[in-house]
């Protein structure tokens, strides 16, 4: 990772917080809407050259300790502060490289899970694995490869994230923090060219530097044959291929998303049932 990619996501990041968000009173007639680099540098305890230097990428060196006061001065979260620290080269490479394969373990155990939505994911989000519940989920969409290419690139994107503003947000986020990984660089790289190249807003939301990891909070999809589930969400590390995760979608029970989602399964099962 190069320095110039630590200074843009200051420069960024800078930009999107505001003086009350540190305790800082604005003045009257101020023309910025984020926080100078002099209230960064006072807020961090360094030089204003210094954090200058670091945004310009003239400085190749931070601290640890400065990383963590520059993290706390613009107001960062464990996600973004995880972030600044691999953009300086500080946080530890991964012991192992990015594995692309599933255990057939994990895919056995998938397939087991004939009520449950479940599938594989690796950081750049593509969809290595998937159960049939998975698959008759996501049906409306034209292919089952990549989830921020099915958000922004396919028509049923729209349709099927109710909420399809806060899932881009995601979506996009979830993709800025992986850039960090040295094992998954190259792969976000070329799959954040072509979206860049694809889609406006994508574009648009890239340029924020927003960085999050995967949350628990539920999700909401309008399927075209069963209409609107809210389903919750988890996700697992998996310990033995570094970068996969096990997505897990679960309907509240004795709800109208549980019926839908038995629904979803039983009309998965005609489809596959020999004629």
């Amino acid at each position: 990772m190069s320095h110039t990619d630590l200074g843009t996501f200051l420069t960024a990041r800078r930009g999107q917080v505001a003086p009350d968000d540190v305790g800082l009173i604005a003045q009257p007639g101020r023309r910025v809407s984020g926080l100078r680099r002099e209230e960064v540098a006072m807020l961090a305890g360094v030089s204003v050259d210094y954090y200058t230097r670091l945004e310009q990428g003239r400085e190749r060196n931070p601290s640890p300790s400065v990383l963590n006061a520059i993290a706390n001065a613009l107001n960062l979260d464990a996600d973004l502060r995880d972030h600044i620290f691999r953009l300086a080269d500080l946080a530890p490479s991964p012991l192992q490289p990015a594995h692309d394969s599933v255990d057939t373990s994990l895919t056995t155990l998938l397939a087991s899970w004939s009520h449950t939505p479940a599938l594989i994911i690796n950081r750049q989000l593509d969809v290595l694995a998937h159960n049939d519940l998975a698959a008759a989920l996501y049906s409306d969409f034209r292919a089952v490869d990549n989830i921020v290419r099915m958000t922004f690139l396919d028509p049923a994107g729209r349709d099927f994230f109710i909420d399809w503003p806060r899932a881009s947000e995601t979506c996009v986020a979830n993709l800025r923090l992986a850039l960090g990984h040295a094992s998954s660089h190259e792969a976000v790289l070329a799959l954040v060219a072509e979206m860049l190249a694809s889609s406006a807003e994508f574009r648009l939301l890239w340029e924020r530097h927003d960085v999050r990891g995967k949350t628990g909070e539920a999700k909401a999809f309008r399927h075209s044959e069963v209409g609107e589930l809210l389903l919750d969400y988890t996700a697992f590390d998996v310990r033995s291929a570094p970068g996969q995760q096990l997505v897990v979608y679960q309907a509240p029970p004795a709800t109208p998303s549980a019926d839908k989602l038995h629904l979803l399964g039983s009309l998965a099962a005609t489809a596959k049932s020999p004629r």
